[in-house]
């Protein structure tokens, strides 16, 4: 092969290999959710991967570069087949039961770690090739290989999470990892061997198991691109599903329930959990209240606040696009009370220019959102979500002090965990630094052993309830090391 061609495959399977790592990140979240474990896990194993392919691929390396070659070619047609297949490899491992951490780590194994092997296997041959190419010159060539490795590290760091995941999905993107491992299969040559006379029958041979293996490949890619998102909608951020069911219109993210809503019958909020936000909301507050909302979600909490009290603003912080054209699109309340009410608070005088000033809506990170506003307000809600917990970020003792300097009344969080677990008891611990008055409240545990767990926070005595949603009773919690941006949340175990 031509030294820059062999360059030329170095990086495109450089960027292959990132795609592939990052895109395996985004497709385990609606199974297992996203956490700094599962990255760990995902990381963790794929490098695994690559180091063990890339010490098999040196042994091969050493071989007649014909032969070589052709063990390379049939490397990269596998990869193709174990890329495209991935997600389906990870559906069923999860339907098989694999649940928690240690099911994760299996599933990831599973799915993930052979074909990151083998879209290494090439490097050690392509680059022995390189450095061959150019006699007197290995240096700057083995210079050009390392260039391209991390080059195209980059290119597939960028072009999964800029274009491919936002763009066509997780699934579309790891059926197009397996037809550009299947193309670079086609350009693997070795350099004309001492034994110049293998044709005829072995030839013959060996190029029909070869179209054996491309047709299987291609069918393997096709399979992919067929079976279609792991969701409804799926951004880089989220995979949404929206399920009607009863009357009632669900919206889940990452198969976490976010929101939901009543179809047939005046607006009504369905999720215990937001009864008792509400019930809370409506005791505290004023008349004309100020509100800040990080994490948009369904916007069922913006819109009946809204809707109760014409004089109220709201400002509803949600990191991703999709989730709001989602609700605006399938939830009936919220998506009228968005059109009517909603503007784009991104903009500077964005509100007055659309003629509305009551709900305004920010795409950003909350914590991004909470560094550099100016407003002020008079409550906020804390009910930012990925997958099924919630960003550390957004978790910490730093992240409450900087809320606390811009909100002057109550701040209402809502967690996702184990009774008197450890998420609970570190944000619990955050809030009890800061606020003379804390409360909590504990809704129903799943088959999984957690369940909605809700804090409220004041510097003044809240004023008793008159019910609690089914199955919601006042807890207490222990003692617990509050979280900070240095040690933080790591997420469910």
């Amino acid at each position: 092969m031509q030294f820059s061609m062999t360059i030329g495959l170095i990086l495109v399977l450089s960027a292959l290999g990132l795609t592939y790592e990052i895109a395996a990140g985004r497709v385990l979240a609606p199974f297992f959710g996203t956490s700094l474990l599962t990255w760990t896990a995902v990381i963790a194993t794929i490098l695994a991967g690559f180091s063990l392919g890339s010490a098999l691929g040196g042994l091969v390396a050493e071989r007649d570069s014909r032969a070589a070659a052709r063990a390379v070619r049939k490397a990269l047609v596998a990869t193709a087949i174990l890329m495209a297949m991935s997600p389906t490899v990870l559906g069923l491992i999860y339907a098989w039961g694999a649940r928690e951490t240690a099911g994760m780590l299996l599933a990831v194994i599973l799915a993930f770690f052979p074909a990151s092997v083998l879209v290494s296997f090439p490097s050690p041959f392509l680059a022995k090739m390189a450095v061959d190419a150019r006699p007197g010159r290995e240096g700057s060539s083995l210079g050009l290989v390392l260039a391209a490795g991390s080059l195209g590290a980059i290119v597939g760091a960028v072009l999964a999470g800029f274009v491919a995941l936002p763009l066509i999905g997780s699934v579309a993107t790891f059926a197009g990892c397996g037809a550009v491992a299947l193309c670079c299969a086609l350009l693997v040559r070795g350099t004309p061997s001492d034994a110049g006379d293998q044709t005829g029958v072995a030839d013959t041979t060996r190029s029909a198991g070869s179209a054996l293996w491309a047709g299987g490949a291609a069918l393997a890619v096709a399979t992919g691109f067929a079976g279609g998102s792991v969701c409804h909608y799926e951004s880089g951020l989220s995979c949404i599903d929206v399920v009607r069911q009863n009357n009632v219109v669900y919206l889940y993210s990452d198969r976490t329930p976010q929101a939901a809503e009543p179809t047939n019958a005046a607006p009504d909020l369905v999720m215990p959990y937001t009864q008792w936000m509400w019930s809370r909301l409506d005791r505290d507050l004023g008349p004309a209240p100020s509100v800040l909302f990080v994490g948009g979600g369904g916007y069922t909490l913006p819109a009946r606040l809204l809707e109760t009290r014409p004089a109220a603003q709201a400002v509803a912080v949600e990191i991703d696009p999709l989730v709001t054209r989602v609700a605006r699109r399938h939830l009936p309340d919220a998506g009228a009370m968005i059109d009517a009410a909603g503007y784009d608070a991104n903009l500077d005088g964005a509100a007055n220019a659309q003629g509305k000033d009551r709900l305004g809506i920010v795409h950003a990170d909350g914590r991004v959102f909470l560094n550099e506003t100016e407003r002020s307000f008079d409550a906020a809600v804390m009910d930012a979500f990925s997958s099924g917990s919630v960003p550390a970020h957004l978790v910490t003792l730093e992240t409450y002090q900087r809320l606390q300097g811009i909100v002057d009344g109550p701040v209402y969080v809502n967690l996702i965990d184990s009774p008197d677990g450890p998420l609970v008891r570190g944000v619990h611990a955050i809030l009890s630094s800061l606020y003379p008055h804390v409360e909590a409240i504990q809704g129903p545990i799943s088959f999984r052993g957690r369940g909605n767990v809700l804090l409220a926070a004041s510097n003044a005595p809240f004023a008793a309830l008159d019910a609690l949603p089914d199955d919601y009773r006042p807890v207490q919690i222990t003692q617990g090391r509050a979280f900070t941006d240095d040690r933080g949340w790591v997420g469910h175990r």
